[in-house]
């Protein structure tokens, strides 16, 4: 029974595919079509799952969308209605679209696909749940979904048991964490939709200057975890702006333009919402573990991916355990709507996961065989070198160690916004040097962001303040203390951006200015590869961590094939690429010439 799972026409749009239940493929838009939070049918990644399942849409027995455009429109017309007439622009702005193309979803699949069977509708936050549970490792378990807004919902909780996912409650819109967080990047001058981590990494620079000024004038928060916000704050439901001049009077001043420097208002307002964000977060999971008793918690939606009130709440000690979607945004959404279909729908039963995930690491997108790389590397005539992979991964280790910056490809894409070692940018984490070179000369973004660690599983509570594995780099942990560098008098007088240079630990590439790294842990099962690269580093060095970020620069998305990894390689100062088993070096490759055109590079395959 082959499930096609689809989410699209808002961020992020997906595709994924189930065959009886076990998760063939999936892959974001963008990876594909080269823009970033691609928000159209994700035609593509429809291509590329069955091409990964050596099958045709007519083979397609299902197709699930990841939510329910109806209610969704009815939802904003109430909306436009209950502003009238400040609305009136944002309405005639967005309903064309919806005439035309949201509300159509069976004939738009029909007319991009072909496909011509049963779709099947589950809700926003049902495909959520459904995302969080089934792919994790638990046989039972409560939910907590948090994003922006699906239909109605913005939160909900409930309980999977068996083959069923059950939402017990739900908050609806327009009080909404997610669109809260947004808010406050809009106001922060990133972009709505995709600079929210931003706010999460540039909060440890700031003072919770601003917290109890929010809980006063914008969000009634209860004990239980519900809210209500006070609207008279936000344009969202009518404007086209998040927030407007009477939350500019109340946070000193207008918003800050995008790309003009930061101040110390800025990292004061995103610690402010970082601090009340984990604090909802941890009320909501304190209401969900006693209304069900479960001993573990699962989590998807956008709100999910804040990775610092993830380890917070693991830490607390409410649940014994918490697994999060790796794909927690509306790309996940696919994966949800499908495993609906195939268990609600359906009815198969949950299989015994025997406490590991179905997950696969994650890594479910397309893979390139060397084979593939050594005939795009002839076609365009350009220098490597193959290399069997022991060689392979010593000559990078050395590269490392010289504080090189290597761009790595390996094996299937990951699936989600992180990197996982498959699409990866590497380097050494023990050099002080290795975070402002990659900041500013490969991935072109503000220097204050942090980069996350990849350390070898069985060593992860070595190096890091955590007992368990951290495999989707959703989870925060402070570096381990007898790992740490003590900071003297006057670096702890240092104010805002100035802690920026300041090394504190043995491994300063990876620490935040707080102590903490956003950890990935690397198992030799589910990514072989790349555990060999990190143990023979270790061995080498006596360090079993590195320095891994997206393969990709600022505004475009993670690299799909081995044309986007060259391009991205030749258009920033990365001293090596590694492609399967091929090695390039920079210093010997042709003058570069962005004319390849990428949907010419399957004709190789």
């Amino acid at each position: 029974m082959k499930i096609l799972g689809l989410s699209c026409f808002y961020h992020d749009s997906a595709a994924c595919l189930l065959d009886d239940g076990d998760i063939v493929a999936a892959a974001q838009e963008e990876r594909f079509t080269r823009v970033k939070h691609d928000f159209n049918f994700p035609a593509e990644a429809v291509k590329y799952c069955l091409r990964e399942a050596k099958i045709d849409i007519s083979d397609i027995d299902y197709v699930a969308f990841y939510d329910k455009p109806f209610i969704k429109f009815e939802r904003i017309l109430e909306t436009y209605l209950g502003f009238v007439p400040k609305g009136i622009n944002s309405y005639i702005k967005a309903m064309p679209l919806w005439i035309r193309q949201k509300l159509w979803i069976p004939d738009i699949i029909e007319k991009e696909t072909g496909f011509t069977g049963e779709v099947l509708f589950p809700e926003h936050h049902e495909s959520h749940a459904a995302a969080a549970f089934f792919p994790s490792p638990f046989q039972r378990a409560a939910f907590l979904t948090v994003d922006g807004v699906g239909e109605w919902a913005t939160s909900s909780w409930g309980v999977g048991r068996d083959n069923r996912v059950t939402l017990k409650a739900e908050l609806h819109f327009p009080h909404s964490i997610g669109l809260l967080y947004s808010a406050f990047t809009y106001f922060t001058g990133f972009k709505v939709n995709s600079g929210e981590y931003k706010i999460m990494g540039l909060a440890p620079y700031g003072e919770p200057k601003y917290v109890q000024r929010i809980f006063d004038h914008l969000i009634d928060l209860k004990e239980d975890g519900s809210f209500r916000m006070d609207m008279d704050y936000f344009n969202y439901c009518a404007g086209l702006t998040m927030t407007n001049r009477k939350f500019a009077d109340l946070f000193d001043g207008p918003p800050r333009k995008s790309e003009t420097n930061l101040t110390q208002r800025e990292m004061d307002l995103a610690r402010s919402v970082q601090d009340v964000t984990e604090e909802i977060v941890y009320r909501m999971a304190r209401h969900v573990k006693k209304e069900t008793g479960e001993k573990n918690l699962c989590l998807a939606g956008g709100v999910a991916l804040n990775c610092v009130a993830n380890g917070k709440l693991l830490r607390s000690g409410l649940f014994d355990d918490i697994w999060i979607q790796p794909a927690a945004g509306d790309a996940g959404g696919a994966l949800g709507a499908a495993y609906i279909v195939h268990h609600h729908v359906l009815g198969n039963p949950l299989p015994d996961k025997k406490g590991e995930d179905l997950q696969k690491g994650s890594y479910l997108g397309p893979a390139y065989s060397n084979e593939y790389i050594g005939k795009f590397l002839e076609k365009h005539d350009l220098p490597a070198t193959y290399m069997e992979f022991g060689p392979l991964v010593d000559t990078v280790v050395n590269h490392m160690t010289e504080e090189k910056v290597i761009g790595w490809f390996q094996g299937r894409m990951e699936f989600g916004p992180r990197a996982l070692g498959s699409r990866s940018i590497l380097g050494d984490a023990r050099s002080p040097n290795i975070q402002k070179k990659m900041n500013l000369k490969i991935k072109y973004r503000e220097s204050f962001r942090p980069f996350a660690p990849s350390v070898l599983e069985e060593k992860i509570s070595d190096w890091f303040e955590i007992d368990r594995p951290s495999p989707y780099m959703l989870l925060v942990a402070d570096v381990k203390k007898d790992k740490q560098i003590a900071m003297t008098d006057a670096q702890h007088r240092l104010w805002g951006i100035d802690k920026l240079n300041v090394v504190r630990s043995e491994i300063p590439a990876v620490t935040h200015v707080d102590y903490s790294a956003r950890i990935q842990s690397v198992s030799k099962k589910t990514n072989e590869r790349y555990h060999a690269l990190i143990d023979a580093l270790d061995k080498k060095t006596g360090c079993p961590v590195i320095v891994n970020t997206s393969f990709n620069v600022r505004g475009e998305p993670i690299v799909q094939s081995p044309l986007d990894a060259y391009r991205c390689f030749m258009r920033t100062e990365m001293d090596v690429l590694v492609l399967g088993n091929y090695i390039l070096y920079k210093e010997n490759q042709p003058k570069f010439h962005d004319t390849i055109d990428w949907r010419q590079e399957y004709e190789l395959d």
